[in-house]
């Protein structure tokens, strides 16, 4: 970097109304850091912004720069889009503020809030919004690119509930978009990914949410096919207050419910959590219980806010990980087959394929009515994640995950994918994941607010 350009770069670090900071400072490494480890990215400056005032002076600032810059929520990104090498990283995590209105039912959040904040903010008003399964995500990144949660099946989507947001566009306006104001923009944000600016302020929609009733039924690997088989069944039949959810190549952690014999066995669960009264989610236990007999299992009312963190430790801080994931209409006997053949090739414990059971409230939008580019008919969202602690495994993992993709996807629903799930998103890749039209719709109005494609950090969509 030349002087004249370190002296901009100084300049703009005294004048700005926040904490701005470049190598060196006791909390730039802090500030850089990501959920995924293997995200080692040094940005040339760090603009934590507390208002969108604020983003608004950092984005000028980095499009006079000519600078990449990189949008920070939760920093939860597998593909590490949320920090950048040499360009701007605009850290939202301060802005992670909750106001609760439990009349309206509705939730105001700081574009850097994670769901483990907007959960414990709603719970404390017997209330919740779809969002994740990993508490320390952030709702940012998650809802614009959809949002698939424990509740999804009640209520839809992150991005099917929201229902205003606050936007600071390419060209440094604060917009607020929706149904009425800006809705193209409002149309955009919801599934669009991180495209048309910087979502300082997200409003959300609430449900009635109280304490869950969980089963969770593990089976060995050599019970695999039975056990898949009759859970693809049972998925179709539960009751709209019960949701199904299945953890493929699991390895069962050390915890309490877990006997000492079985502690990091790899096997397959299958999760029902009850949403409703008490006695429908006892009938789906009991059906499990009469079908195929589980090496162990664990029934137990749990609040929301434990469910939602129910997973955090496969997704420790830190953690090396990758992803690939795509839809599947129905869980068949092929590609069963090979789960079976893939899923004892992995080699850490952490590693495992969460597979999302897609009913209810989640095909109930049109395919137009939202951005979201994935398939609202799909009967699954079946990721493959690697995790690990040391590199070597994770290469190990991450070839694995390849390998396991590529033998899937002659079952899967087209070619497309769900967009928070993709780490290799190449532009053929992600227009098959919206569609031709919904692509086309999607650039114009990229067009209209970011013409540069100043946002491109991201599961991109290009101007047209």
């Amino acid at each position: 970097m030349t002087q004249q350009a370190n002296d901009r770069v100084e300049a703009f670090i005294s004048g700005f109304n926040g904490q701005a900071l470049t190598a060196g400072h006791a909390e730039y490494d802090k500030s850089r850091s990501l959920w995924n480890g293997v995200i080692d990215r040094k940005p040339l400056l760090i603009a934590h912004c507390d208002a969108a005032a604020q983003v608004a002076d950092a984005i000028r600032f980095g499009r006079a720069e000519g600078l990449a810059i990189a949008v920070r929520g939760g920093g939860h990104s597998y593909a590490g889009n949320s920090c950048c090498d040499g360009g701007l990283m605009i850290h939202l995590g301060t802005m992670n503020k909750v106001v609760v209105d439990p009349v309206k039912r509705r939730a105001v959040c700081g574009g850097g809030a994670t769901w483990g904040d907007l959960d414990a903010a709603t719970q404390a008003h017997g209330l919740a919004t779809p969002g994740g399964f990993i508490s320390h995500t952030g709702i940012g990144g998650l809802t614009l690119g959809g949002g698939i949660g424990w509740l999804s099946k009640l209520a839809g989507l992150s991005c099917d509930n929201l229902v205003a947001a606050e936007v600071v566009t390419a060209d440094s306006r604060i917009l607020r978009a929706t149904a009425d104001e800006n809705p193209d923009l409002f149309w955009a944000l919801r599934g669009g990914g991180g495209n048309f600016g910087v979502v300082t302020s997200f409003e959300f929609a609430l449900h009635p949410v109280g304490m869950v009733s969980l089963g969770l039924f593990f089976f060995g690997l050599e019970q695999g096919a039975e056990a898949l088989r009759f859970s693809r069944e049972l998925v179709k039949s539960l009751p709209a207050s019960v949701n199904g959810f299945l953890a493929i190549g699991l390895s069962a952690p050390p915890a309490p419910f877990v006997p000492p014999e079985h502690h990091f066995r790899t096997g397959h669960a299958l999760l029902v959590a009850g949403l409703g009264p008490e006695e429908e989610h006892q009938a789906v236990v009991a059906q499990v219980r009469n079908a195929v007999r589980p090496l162990f299992e664990w029934v137990t009312p749990i609040p929301y806010v434990a469910l939602q963190q129910l997973f955090n430790g496969s997704a420790t801080w830190g953690s090396l990980g990758y992803e690939k994931a795509l839809y599947l209409d129905e869980l068949s006997d092929a590609a069963i087959a090979v789960i079976g053949e893939h899923v004892p090739r992995k080699t850490s414990p952490l590693s495992f394929c969460p597979v999302f059971t897609m009913t209810g409230a989640y095909r109930t939008p049109a395919d137009g009515d939202t951005a979201f580019g994935g398939s609202r008919g799909a009967g699954y969202v079946f990721n493959i994640e690697a995790a690990a602690a040391d590199l070597e495994t994770y290469e190990a993992d991450r070839a694995w995950v390849r390998n396991f993709w590529d033998a899937m996807r002659p079952h899967a629903t087209g070619s497309g994918g769900y967009v928070n799930f993709m780490v290799d998103a190449d532009e053929d890749r992600v227009r098959a994941s919206y569609g031709d039209a919904k692509y086309q719709r999607l650039a114009a109005i990229k067009t209209r607010y970011d013409p540069d494609n100043t946002f491109r950090l991201n599961v991109n969509i290009k101007p047209a």
